[in-house]
């Protein structure tokens, strides 16, 4: 067979494999399609189809296919990740800065804290120290993934309990809103290269300027031609930032916070969010779990996860609880909120993406990061569901 022939056999695998789960099992309420596509990236990995079924693997998972694969996955992880960026509405944020502030330093701050603690342990044993990375480096990135909330996928929780336009649904946007502004700043510390620090004084003073001349632009265009101009600008702000060291997600959530999400049809944008969801973020879970790697153990692997989730869950569940007694919250509020932005998945998993990339973290520690941010996801709404319906 070509390699044509061979993708479209890969790409039949992607789609059809976590969709026949998800339908028949009914995974809905414990594991979202989103979740499942995640869960069978890993499955289609080297470290469980590679292991049972090598020939088979690496006939339909050959590099040409890989690097095909690799290119649609970047495409859908950028346009994913400026709907994000979009999607942020810091004038609520700002409007009601004491209580959001609070909730969201310790939201994020509790958890990264222990995140640090769990890194700080796995100094001590080798393989999950990227080659490039400085101790720090590596202590922050661990800390802050587990930390980490995804507002899309938060957002699409957040629909089917139906909360999402609810006072308490809004309030947890805002949260999230804070801590994905504070996420991205830290990766963008964690990345700074001070050899090419040049060049990324250069790149926020042209991002600066083009994000003046862009926001002019569109408020000056028809609806119909955002669209298009949207893309164009993402594709400039993700080489802007890749080209000086950052890394082209870090310039694609730039592109879509300078966007205001009132220059869009709401309905539009989210049915825009869906069919990207649907399209073509599959293929990218697929080229994350082509990542994964058990080679230290797939007991350490699961060690490692177990310890990263205790940090994760116990130290958000810790943070909010402790905003709610400041703030004084109805009980059983903070439980809510606590549980659902432990929701991971999308971008913990981005953002371990560009740690692995550079080097900071390893295929082993990405890994352990990967099952840590489907379990803390997957625990989210058998959660929260019996919870809302008592609150």
């Amino acid at each position: 067979m070509n390699t044509t022939e061979i993708f479209l056999i890969a790409m039949a695998i992607i789609f059809t494999v976590p969709w026949l789960i998800w339908r028949v099992l009914r995974t809905d309420y414990w594991a979202p399609l989103v979740v499942v596509q995640i869960v069978t990236g890993i499955l289609l990995g080297p470290g469980v189809l590679g292991k049972a079924f090598p020939d088979f693997h690496a006939f339909v998972f050959s590099p040409a296919v890989i690097q095909s694969l690799n290119g649609i996955a970047w495409w859908a992880v950028m346009l994913f990740v400026m709907i994000a960026g979009v999607e942020l509405d810091l004038r609520q944020a700002w409007k009601h800065r004491r209580e959001s502030g609070i909730t969201a330093g310790l939201a994020l701050g509790v958890p990264m804290l222990a995140g640090c603690a769990a890194a700080v342990l796995m100094l001590g044993q080798t393989g999950w120290v990227g080659a490039s990375a400085h101790r720090w480096q590596f202590v922050l990135g661990v800390g802050m993934a587990c930390a980490v909330t995804a507002l899309p996928i938060l957002i699409l929780l957040m629909e089917k309990m139906q909360v999402l336009r609810q006072p308490l649904g809004q309030r947890i946007l805002r949260y999230a809103s804070l801590d994905d502004i504070a996420i991205w700043g830290v990766l963008a510390l964690i990345l700074m290269d001070w050899q090419r620090v040049g060049k990324q004084v250069v790149f926020v003073l042209a991002f600066a300027i083009l994000a003046w001349a862009f926001r002019r632009l569109m408020r000056w265009l028809p609806e119909s031609d955002r669209w298009s101009v949207s893309l164009i600008w993402l594709a400039v702000c993700a080489f802007g930032a890749d080209w000086c060291g950052l890394h082209y997600m870090v310039g694609a959530f730039l592109a879509g916070v300078v966007m205001d999400a009132e220059w869009f049809d709401q309905e539009k944008l989210d049915q825009l969010r869906h069919h990207v969801l649907l399209v073509i973020m599959p293929v990218f879970f697929l080229s994350t779990g082509l990542r994964t790697d058990w080679a230290v153990g797939g007991a350490a692997v699961f060690g490692a996860a177990a310890l990263l989730l205790v940090a994760s869950v116990g130290g958000k569940l810790l943070g909010v609880h402790a905003a709610g007694r400041w703030l004084g919250w109805p009980r059983g509020e903070a439980s809510i909120i606590g549980w659902l932005l432990q929701t991971k998945a999308l971008i913990m998993i981005i953002f371990a993406n560009v740690l692995l990339d550079r080097q900071v973290i390893t295929s082993e520690t990405f890994t352990a990061l990967l099952l840590m941010a489907v379990a803390s996801t997957m625990l989210t709404v058998p959660m929260v569901a019996p919870r809302l319906r008592a609150h």
